[in-house]
Protein backbone atom coordinates (compact mmCIF):
# COMPACT_ATOMS: atom_id res chain seq x y z
CA UNK A 1 0.00 0.00 0.00
CA UNK A 2 2.81 2.42 0.72
CA UNK A 3 4.18 1.96 -2.81
CA UNK A 4 0.75 2.66 -4.27
CA UNK A 5 0.36 5.70 -2.06
CA UNK A 6 3.77 7.08 -3.07
CA UNK A 7 3.06 6.58 -6.79
CA UNK A 8 -0.35 8.27 -6.55
CA UNK A 9 0.75 11.12 -4.29
CA UNK A 10 3.68 11.95 -6.60
CA UNK A 11 1.19 13.02 -9.27
CA UNK A 12 0.11 16.69 -9.30
CA UNK A 13 -3.02 17.79 -7.38
CA UNK A 14 -3.89 14.32 -6.04
CA UNK A 15 -6.08 13.93 -2.98
CA UNK A 16 -6.51 10.83 -0.87
CA UNK A 17 -9.55 9.71 1.11
CA UNK A 18 -11.16 6.66 2.67
CA UNK A 19 -14.57 5.94 1.12
CA UNK A 20 -17.12 3.27 1.82
CA UNK A 21 -15.19 2.50 5.06
CA UNK A 22 -12.88 0.04 3.28
CA UNK A 23 -11.43 1.75 0.21
CA UNK A 24 -8.48 4.06 -0.18
CA UNK A 25 -9.43 6.41 -3.01
CA UNK A 26 -7.13 8.72 -4.95
CA UNK A 27 -8.67 11.62 -6.88
CA UNK A 28 -7.71 14.45 -9.18
CA UNK A 29 -10.13 17.37 -9.37
CA UNK A 30 -12.53 15.44 -7.07
CA UNK A 31 -12.73 12.58 -9.59
CA UNK A 32 -11.51 9.11 -8.67
CA UNK A 33 -8.67 7.60 -10.66
CA UNK A 34 -7.52 4.74 -8.39
CA UNK A 35 -9.26 2.75 -5.64
CA UNK A 36 -7.61 0.15 -3.40
CA UNK A 37 -9.50 -2.24 -1.12
CA UNK A 38 -7.46 -1.75 2.03
CA UNK A 39 -9.45 -4.02 4.31
CA UNK A 40 -8.92 -7.02 2.04
CA UNK A 41 -6.12 -9.48 1.84
CA UNK A 42 -4.86 -9.63 -0.81
CA UNK A 43 -5.36 -5.98 -1.69
CA UNK A 44 -7.62 -5.46 -4.70
CA UNK A 45 -7.64 -2.34 -6.86
CA UNK A 46 -9.71 -0.57 -9.51
CA UNK A 47 -8.62 1.95 -12.11
CA UNK A 48 -9.55 3.41 -15.49
CA UNK A 49 -7.89 2.06 -18.66
CA UNK A 50 -7.97 2.96 -22.34
CA UNK A 51 -10.72 1.67 -24.59
CA UNK A 52 -8.15 -0.47 -26.41
CA UNK A 53 -6.91 -2.11 -23.20
CA UNK A 54 -10.27 -2.66 -21.49
CA UNK A 55 -11.44 -5.88 -23.19
CA UNK A 56 -7.98 -7.41 -23.11
CA UNK A 57 -7.61 -6.77 -19.38
CA UNK A 58 -11.12 -8.02 -18.59
CA UNK A 59 -10.23 -11.29 -20.33
CA UNK A 60 -7.07 -11.69 -18.24
CA UNK A 61 -6.96 -13.90 -15.14
CA UNK A 62 -7.59 -11.89 -11.96
CA UNK A 63 -9.22 -8.96 -13.77
CA UNK A 64 -12.83 -8.05 -14.43
CA UNK A 65 -14.86 -4.98 -15.27
CA UNK A 66 -16.06 -2.84 -12.39
CA UNK A 67 -19.86 -2.96 -11.97
CA UNK A 68 -21.44 0.43 -12.69
CA UNK A 69 -18.12 1.78 -14.02
CA UNK A 70 -17.49 -0.64 -16.90
CA UNK A 71 -18.99 1.82 -19.39
CA UNK A 72 -16.24 4.23 -18.30
CA UNK A 73 -13.61 1.48 -18.85
CA UNK A 74 -12.74 0.75 -15.22
CA UNK A 75 -11.16 -2.61 -14.38
CA UNK A 76 -10.70 -4.44 -11.07
CA UNK A 77 -7.79 -6.69 -10.14
CA UNK A 78 -8.24 -9.18 -7.32
CA UNK A 79 -4.64 -8.85 -6.08
CA UNK A 80 -2.56 -5.77 -6.87
CA UNK A 81 0.59 -7.77 -6.06
CA UNK A 82 0.06 -9.73 -9.31
CA UNK A 83 1.28 -6.65 -11.17
CA UNK A 84 4.89 -5.53 -11.12
CA UNK A 85 5.69 -2.09 -9.73
CA UNK A 86 6.34 -0.93 -13.29
CA UNK A 87 2.94 -2.16 -14.49
CA UNK A 88 1.19 -0.73 -11.46
CA UNK A 89 2.83 2.65 -11.95
CA UNK A 90 1.97 2.61 -15.67
CA UNK A 91 -1.72 1.96 -15.02
CA UNK A 92 -1.95 4.45 -12.15
CA UNK A 93 -0.42 7.19 -14.32
CA UNK A 94 -2.61 6.22 -17.27
CA UNK A 95 -5.76 6.28 -15.15
CA UNK A 96 -4.78 9.65 -13.67
CA UNK A 97 -4.22 11.09 -17.15
CA UNK A 98 -7.49 9.69 -18.55
CA UNK A 99 -9.51 11.09 -15.65
CA UNK A 100 -7.73 14.45 -15.65
CA UNK A 101 -8.36 14.86 -19.40
CA UNK A 102 -12.12 14.59 -18.79
CA UNK A 103 -12.20 17.31 -16.12
CA UNK A 104 -13.95 20.56 -16.88
CA UNK A 105 -11.65 23.28 -18.22
CA UNK A 106 -12.33 25.44 -15.16
CA UNK A 107 -11.14 22.66 -12.84
CA UNK A 108 -8.08 21.95 -15.00
CA UNK A 109 -7.09 25.62 -14.76
CA UNK A 110 -7.51 25.58 -10.97
CA UNK A 111 -5.35 22.47 -10.70
CA UNK A 112 -2.70 24.09 -12.86
CA UNK A 113 -2.36 26.92 -10.35
CA UNK A 114 -1.89 24.67 -7.34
Amino acid sequence: MEEIRSICKALPAVTEDIKWENDLVFCVGSKMFFVAGISQSPVSASFKVTDETFDEMCDSVGFKSVPYLARYKWVWIDDIAKMSRTECEKYIRQSYTLVKQKLQLKIKKQLGRE
